[in-house]
């Protein structure tokens, strides 16, 4: 008698497409435009090696010239740079006993498969900020700090909650102060990414608006037109003394690129028929990178970097000019 099988419900070849169809359109990030998937950096990711090299054009420089009849006009030539991105090598695999599944009533294979997806966003959002670690740890030991703002103090006494003179906490001077840092090109900035904390002080200033964008089911919470994504993932750390301080980062679009590599098999289940298991077990290749500021690669024991090495300042060195970059940080309490 024929039997429907896990595997008759998961092909591999149709999930993996799955996969990344639902990796495009579920995703906050890529929603919010902060991170765009680009075509152009699917092909590197699948064109081999594990840096990939993306040269650009710098800005013209020099002096213009006087004209005049008797003089050439002396030849420039516009100059040329290198960014650097790093492929991102990760894996899963879980297991299931036959037995679970017959004493549970249900089926623990099927329920990880509708799951992995999520997993796997969290797992990508853990690297984006690892990556905002590792380049703004950089910006803040080669740079002076200067896409850094701090709105916070250090001390927990000397903290001005949202009802009070000069507030510590977010506020609109600590947003507005932040996209300060870009001069003349602070208009590029579209989405803020803060924890929920900040939020909170945003909404008991009154200041958040909440607006449903077209393909949209729900409201989504906007602050001077700029998308606000809620995220306790966002990074805080200790105050010098005591306190907390929280990181939130402000985007323009496209400021991550997204390229989807293909590991050479994405997904694929293995039976132990001995021990009653089954393994599921997925694998991405893929690149996550801040537009203008390269991998360096300077401090990576391994085939690919975990997110503590992607946070590692050495490892990041920026090549943009400043203005033309498309991230800045606020720190506030």
């Amino acid at each position: 008698m024929a039997k429907v099988k896990i595997e008759d419900i998961l092909i591999p070849d149709v999930w993996d497409a799955y996969f990344l169809e639902l990796t495009a359109t579920k995703s906050n990030l890529i929603d919010s435009g902060i991170v765009v998937p680009d075509p152009n950096l699917d092909k590197l990711a699948l064109g081999g090696g594990n840096t990939i090299k993306m040269p650009f054009f710098s800005d013209l420089t020099g002096d213009d010239q006087i004209l005049s009849d008797g003089t050439p006009l002396v030849t420039g030539k516009i100059g040329t740079a290198h960014d650097y991105a790093r492929l991102h090598l990760r894996g899963d695999a879980r297991s299931v006993n036959d037995l679970s599944g017959a004493l549970s009533g249900t089926d623990p294979l099927m329920v990880i498969a509708n799951l992995i997806h999520s997993f796997w966003m969290r797992k990508e959002q853990a690297v984006l900020i690892a990556t905002l670690n590792g380049i703004f740890a950089d910006n803040l030991a080669n740079d002076a700090g200067d896409l850094i703002h701090k709105h916070a103090v250090e001390i927990l006494a000397n903290q001005v909650q949202w009802n009070g003179a000069s507030p510590t906490v977010m506020c609109p001077e600590a947003i507005i102060d932040g996209q300060a840092l870009l001069g003349d090109s602070q208009s590029r900035f579209t989405a803020i990414a803060m924890h929920s904390k900040c939020l909170t002080d945003l909404v008991k200033q009154e200041l958040i608006d909440y607006k449903q964008p077209s393909g949209v089911s729900t409201s989504l919470p906007y602050y001077l037109d700029k998308r606000v994504i809620i995220d306790d993932s966002c990074p805080t750390r200790v105050g010098t003394t005591d306190g907390t301080i929280y990181k939130s980062y402000l985007f323009a679009e496209g400021a991550i690129g997204r390229g989807e590599g293909a590991a050479p098999v994405p997904s694929e289940f293995e039976r132990d028929a001995l021990a009653s298991d089954t393994h599921f077990i997925t694998r991405r290749h893929f690149l996550l990178h801040p537009r203008g500021i390269k991998w360096v690669e300077t401090s990576v024991a391994g085939e690919a970097p975990t997110n503590a090495e992607i946070a590692d300042a050495t490892n990041w060195d920026r090549v943009y000019e400043k203005k033309n970059l498309r991230i800045a940080m606020i720190e506030t309490n």
